[in-house]
């Protein structure tokens, strides 16, 4: 075997990122048609940068004729999400169409399950007067302690509130607002069905192996063409495959919650150009000192870092595990 690289932070750039996509594309092609046998591709869009890429790689491998982009607004979401993923489908000449599953998620009373928690902690909270988010403190991020979650309200004048997130309130929120990945991908199946499409399915290596997923939600689908690439890998790709600026340059959000939020502030607790260098020495077997050296960190506060990952891949297994089903047999 070669002597592994030495550890720099240009060690997780793709030196031909031409090459990485016809790879993907060629990919997607045998993947769909001859081993799943489907006629072409259904992308969840949500102007996000993962969807994005996603679409573009289908509409290069099956050409835009044979994909659908499919916009799933509910009433938290964005107005910025559907109009750039609108903007996204017309770069590439992919019809899009609009499933709005606020109806949809009212009926699992998923908005009245998450506001029933919420004023448990903010009796005065009302959903429409007050905007809501939970998020996680970075102070935590060096601690070597589980992640602590806080919930935010704030009002029509801008005031913020917040206050520490039990777990029975933060296990109500989350599984309420589960209904919307959930949600989505019934739709997705749904057109995939009544087309004979694959659905393609859009989480990046973070959000599959820290868990930042919902199991059979967002976490489900037919082909993961990015699954393996970290997040600055699938910027590289978006720049070559000319992902409308707009939405390059936009803050990843996590567009499930009324009040904005970004991805680290929910989830990461890091900028993904920082994450990205710190995983792959994590997974790639360098040590905490050889990191902290390049990144110019401390020793301690990287094996920190290295523990947080691991928590995270341990407490988040569940969700990758598939179905357990040996208990008789013949």
């Amino acid at each position: 075997m070669p002597p592994r690289k030495p550890f720099s932070k240009d060690i997780i750039l793709l030196n031909n990122v031409e090459a990485v996509v016809n790879e993907i594309v060629q990919k997607l092609r045998q993947d769909v048609l001859h081993k799943l046998k489907r006629l072409g591709a259904i992308v969840g869009i949500s102007g996000g940068i993962d969807s994005s890429v996603c679409l573009a790689l289908a509409a290069k491998a099956f050409g835009p004729n044979k994909v659908l982009g499919v916009m799933m607004p509910e009433k938290d979401s964005s107005p910025d999400s559907e109009r750039l993923a609108q903007k996204l489908a017309d770069k590439f000449g992919v019809k899009a169409i609009r499933e709005d599953i606020t109806s949809a998620l009212s009926g699992y009373r998923c908005y009245k399950r998450r506001d029933e928690a919420v004023k448990r902690i903010f009796p005065e909270y009302d959903p429409e007067t007050y905007k809501m988010k939970i998020g996680i403190k970075k102070t935590g991020l060096y601690s070597n302690l589980p992640s602590v979650f806080h919930l935010i309200i704030i009002d029509k004048d801008g005031k913020q509130q917040e206050k520490l997130l039990p777990a029975k309130e933060y296990l109500q929120i989350v599984a309420a607002s589960n209904f919307k990945q959930r949600s989505r991908m019934s739709i997705l199946y749904y057109h995939a069905e009544t087309l004979y499409y694959a659905v393609i399915g859009t989480p990046n290596k973070h959000e599959h192996e820290q868990g930042f997923f919902v199991k059979y939600g967002d976490g489900v689908a037919d082909l993961m063409p990015i699954g393996n690439l970290l997040k600055t890998q699938v910027y590289q790709l978006a720049e070559y495959l000319c992902i409308p600026r707009e939405i390059i340059e936009k803050t990843p959000t996590t567009d499930t919650y009324s009040a904005e939020q970004t991805q680290e502030e929910f989830f990461f607790q890091l900028p993904f150009d920082l994450m990205d260098r710190y995983w792959y020495g994590f997974e790639n077997g360098y040590s905490p000192k050889e990191v902290a050296k390049v990144m110019d960190e401390t020793e301690e506060r990287v094996k920190a870092l290295f523990n947080n990952f691991e928590r995270k891949i341990r407490t988040t297994e569940y969700l990758r595990m598939m179905p357990i089903r040996d208990y008789y047999g013949i």
